[in-house]
């Protein structure tokens, strides 16, 4: 017979499995569990103990809901008071000498450093080709308040020399808390006018007001992901499963750059990525959202990333210079004029 164990959620006594997590014990006593967020539910999206986004407290201390594991007699409150500074577990913070899909072309030609970066750990996809898989399913290690990796990220621009500041991923912003005091610790640590801060991410949970919050806090510079034109090769790319979830994720990148061109085209320097390998995605298809973003704004950067074997796609062939040349002839013949290619001899374009 399975043991039994008595916890406490939320002030209600409840006897659950021995050796279940926190986010199960939580999903048995009738929380609603989601993988986009919504009012009212637990977002829970990277499962590893990463992004912290399910954090809750336990016995007083917060800690990830999808890892840690239930003992008898814990205490358990689903929702931290304000007062409790949100964690994340953030590493990497060093100099980069070619940026991200949110920096400007004309400084990925510039020698030497151009921007300080570091990496937020989980992810909501599960891209069996991701890129950075080392840092998607990082779950052990400090996290880190706000406070914490801005005053770390302030250290390292000042060490390099730099005036950029970025966090990618993993994905950055799922612990939406977390991220938005971090893009005001970094304005209120570094008020010069030449300091800039810059996000990268997936834009799979970027809503309109989410991206409000971003630019009040000070973010100056965004490089959302575009990983597909129909849903089909989002799933593929993603490894997302259920479709109206992958749906409602490709329907959120897409309006996030419509939102940022619309309302802070003249605000917020924008960079659009456009994940690239044939055994993903066809030039086809990359044509067709180069039409799209032809509709949005012509004059958009397009930044297309050379997907190389990794993870567990290790059977992928590194598209060619010639091939990555032939995707931008193609973007550019849709009315794009800045289209910039990642190629394994370097940048490409404008």
């Amino acid at each position: 017979m399975n043991k039994r164990v008595s916890i406490e959620v939320d002030g209600k006594r409840t006897v659950v499995g021995h050796g279940i997590t926190v986010r199960k014990a939580l999903e048995i006593a009738g929380y609603k569990l989601t993988k986009y967020p919504e009012k009212g539910s637990l977002f829970v999206p990277c499962e590893v103990g990463g992004c912290w986004s399910c954090a809750v407290l336990v016995d007083g201390e917060l800690k990830p809901a999808c890892i840690t594991v239930v003992e008898e007699g814990i205490r358990i409150r689903a929702e931290p008071p304000e007062d409790y500074p949100p964690r994340r577990i953030v590493h990497g913070f060093t100099g980069h000498t070619v940026g991200g899909v949110g920096t400007p072309w004309w400084l990925k030609g510039e020698r030497g450093y151009i921007e300080a970066a570091c990496f937020a750990a989980g992810c909501n996809l599960r891209c069996p080709q991701c890129q950075n898989w080392e840092t998607t399913y990082m779950g052990k290690g400090r996290a880190l308040t706000p406070h914490e990796a801005a005053k770390i990220m302030t250290e390292t621009r000042r060490r390099f020399g730099v005036d950029r500041m970025a966090i990618s991923g993993g994905e950055s912003t799922l612990n939406r808390r977390w991220l938005v005091q971090y893009v005001k610790g970094l304005k209120e640590l570094n008020p010069d006018a030449n300091a800039r801060i810059h996000v990268d991410t997936n834009a799979t949970i970027l809503t309109r007001d989410y991206i409000d919050e971003l630019v009040e806090a000070g973010m100056t510079d965004i490089g959302p992901d575009l990983k597909g034109y129909y849903p089909e090769t989002f799933m593929r790319i993603t490894a997302i499963g259920d479709r109206t979830l992958a749906e409602r994720y490709l329907s959120t990148e897409w309006d996030t750059v419509r939102y940022l061109i619309k309302q802070y085209k003249h605000r917020v320097f924008t960079g659009v990525g456009i994940p690239y390998n044939k055994q993903l995605i066809t030039g086809q298809e990359v044509g067709l959202i180069g039409e799209k973003l032809y509709e949005i704004d012509p004059k958009i950067q397009v930044c297309v990333l050379d997907y190389r074997p990794e993870f567990e796609r290790l059977d992928l062939v590194k598209p060619k210079y010639d091939e990555m040349l032939e995707i931008q002839g193609i973007l550019r013949s849709k009315g794009l004029r800045v289209v910039v290619c990642q190629t394994e001899h370097g940048h490409i374009g404008p």
